[in-house]
């Protein structure tokens, strides 16, 4: 090689490095940790569901692993690459990722939340030996996602994009409020959140797992403290008669599709008005578990079954408008409307 290669071929090395280092800015992460990373991240992973799904409404292409592997029905209205990305695992509940996946994979930044549980002492000491910065988003309830997006936009680059679904998050609990705001205490409707397969799951009126109930201005009957984060108390169908609530939200589609033919169960209510109702669950679920984005069309559903004569609200073009904006697919009308009633 000449003299004149020989410069050349360092200058080219010189430019390359500089725009590595230019392309590139440095964080502080939740361990206070100065850290590079690039401008635009291409590769991001989250240690738990609900950061996850918030990575994914900024952009899915940078996602680069799963907390849990896609499910036949989702993949409709999730993008193709979804399929194909290795699955992590995720922590809480005595569940943990797995380590050799995120070396592999080695993410420009990893993201938690609070509600993916306070991390073990052995946890985040893998997590700082690992050498990726790891950033914190609060999304403990619905009305830190506004906030949650901004920062996960500037962090990722994605400024704009964050911005978007930040406004519209921020709207939905705005236009909630007023509603919710307009209705008197004593005209409130008395809820009743039936969880698996028997109904006899629920939450307590406190629990983060029914924060739509509060929100839509609904009651929930079962007033208690509870007893782990994770919740799903179990009570009895005495219990439920008692209660004998105006509503019922159902998680299960078995239940759901059994409670108007079971003679003790139509002696309530909600179920004698046939106000018991399917949360739509495709591709996540709009109420909860995991809690996502999916929560804010979910407030909209809650909020017109809870009044519908106060919050007056076409569901089916509603949804088609937020799966166009938060998932980036086109929902057909007679799809959309399976999907509202929560029909498998």
């Amino acid at each position: 090689m000449g003299r004149r290669a020989r410069i050349l071929g360092i200058g080219m090395a010189a430019l390359v490095m500089f725009a590595s280092l230019a392309g590139a800015k440095e964080i502080v992460d939740m361990y206070g940790r100065k850290l590079s990373m690039p401008d635009r991240a291409r590769k991001v992973v989250s240690i738990g569901p609900t950061g996850t799904y918030l990575l994914y409404a900024i952009d899915p292409t940078m996602l680069a692993g799963l907390n849990f592997p896609v499910r036949k029905g989702q993949k409709r209205y999730l993008h193709g690459r979804m399929s194909r990305l290795p699955v992590i695992g995720w922590f809480g509940q005595g569940q943990s990722p797995n380590r050799e996946t995120l070396m592999m994979i080695r993410p420009d930044v990893i993201f938690t939340s609070k509600l993916d549980q306070s991390l073990s002492a052995k946890v985040n000491e893998q997590l700082k030996v690992m050498k990726m910065p790891v950033v914190e988003l609060t999304v403990d309830t619905l009305s830190e996602y506004p906030d949650a997006f901004l920062r996960a936009g500037r962090i990722l680059g994605r400024e704009g994009r964050a911005r978007k679904l930040s406004d519209y998050s921020r709207k939905t609990l705005e236009e909630a409020g007023a509603v919710v705001g307009r209705m008197p205490r004593e005209k409130r409707v008395t809820v009743y959140y039936a969880e698996g397969p028997d109904g006899l799951s629920t939450e307590c009126d406190t629990s983060r797992h029914v924060e739509l109930i509060r929100l839509a201005g609904g009651v929930n009957v079962h007033r208690c403290v509870s007893r782990n984060p994770y919740g799903l108390e179990k009570v009895s169908l005495e219990q439920v008669l008692m209660y004998d609530p105006e509503v019922i939200l159902a998680f299960d589609a078995g239940f759901y599709r059994r409670v108007f033919k079971n003679p003790l169960w139509r002696k309530i209510r909600a179920v004698k008005t046939g106000r018991v109702y399917l949360i739509p669950s495709e591709p996540i679920n709009w109420f909860d578990r995991p809690p996502s984005f999916m929560r804010f069309i979910g407030l909209k559903w809650v909020l017109n079954r809870l009044y519908p004569g106060h919050y007056r609200i076409d569901m089916v073009k509603e949804a088609r408008n937020f799966y166009r904006l938060f998932l980036g697919v086109e929902v057909s009308e007679g799809e959309m409307r399976r999907v509202v009633s929560g029909s498998p």
